[in-house]
């Protein structure tokens, strides 16, 4: 878990980002890049989290050869841009019981908080595959991989979800429905099933158990209107007292914003009328 009580960090400024990919990962700009952007736009906390590494072969994911350098680069960074408080995190990567956030591995990095993210499900086979990324890849993965089993696949997401909180380890959740994306693309109407709102559901009930920080990502948002989760699940996460943080999952520096303004505005919105309602039952 962290070495930082991420909100407690947070509470002074709502310029911050706590989910980002740079070189070491499948970022496409350096740390100083992100670190500027962040400077110049008043940013007053601001995380890393590269993709961790992960025991199978991943263009996406960061080398562990990396990892030292990594977190040196977030101290040489602090110390030349210290009006920005940058934090050293890591996307980590649930595969199953023998690699994920609870594994000795990132216990012993000294990370200042993790996200726990699933982007990897088992195939009928066993193999993990990466379903996240475009669709057009999806697409093929689910005919070579998934035998064009798209309840398979969405029933693993949120299986691997569950297995992922259970074993803990992290701090906060990534974009936990991100697989209503792909898989809305691929099946229309998908998540307006039955069976897929009571697995998203059951999730919930999760998630607020074991009180982990609920991120979310504004990263499709300029491009697709989309947030992860739906704003469909704000109001049960606000209800049920949800710690929640807004990132933007910036892979270029001009993004480490985006969305986020929009995102607040709409939550703002949301807990204002709630608690409007409250006071008006006489609560």
């Amino acid at each position: 878990m962290a070495n930082t009580d991420i909100i407690a960090a947070i509470a002074g400024t709502r310029l911050y980002t706590l989910h980002s990919h740079t070189q070491y990962c499948d970022g496409h700009a350096t740390m100083r890049e992100f670190a500027q952007a962040a400077e110049s736009m008043g940013f007053g906390v601001y995380g890393f989290t590269p993709h961790s590494p992960v025991p199978i072969a991943s263009p996406c994911n960061m080398l562990a050869d990396d990892v030292p350098d990594y977190l040196a680069e977030v101290r040489s960074l602090q110390a030349e841009y210290p009006a920005v408080r940058f934090l050293a995190g890591m996307e980590i990567d649930y595969l199953g019981d023998e690699w994920g956030p609870s594994h000795d591995y990132f216990k012993g990095l000294g990370l200042d908080f993790s996200i726990g993210s699933v982007h990897f499900i088992p195939s009928q086979s066993g193999d993990y595959i990466d379903i996240d990324g475009r669709f057009a890849s999806f697409k093929e993965k689910m005919e070579k991989h998934f035998h064009d089993d798209i309840r398979y696949v969405v029933e693993t997401f949120f299986s691997q979800s569950q297995n992922m909180l259970s074993a803990g380890g992290f701090d906060i959740i990534g974009h936990f429905d991100k697989i209503k994306h792909n898989a809305g693309l691929y099946s229309p109407g998908i998540d307006e099933t039955a069976w897929y709102r009571r697995l998203a559901d059951d999730l919930i009930d999760t998630i607020i158990e074991k009180d982990v920080v609920v991120e979310i990502n504004t990263k499709a948002w300029s491009q697709h209107r989309h947030l992860f989760p739906d704003q469909r699940h704000w109001r049960r996460l606000i209800a049920e007292g949800a710690r929640i943080v807004v990132n933007s999952d910036a892979h270029y520096p001009k993004l480490i914003n985006a969305g986020r303004t929009e995102a607040m505005h709409a939550l703002d919105y949301l807990k204002g009328k709630l608690a409007g309602q409250a006071i008006a039952a006489g609560k």
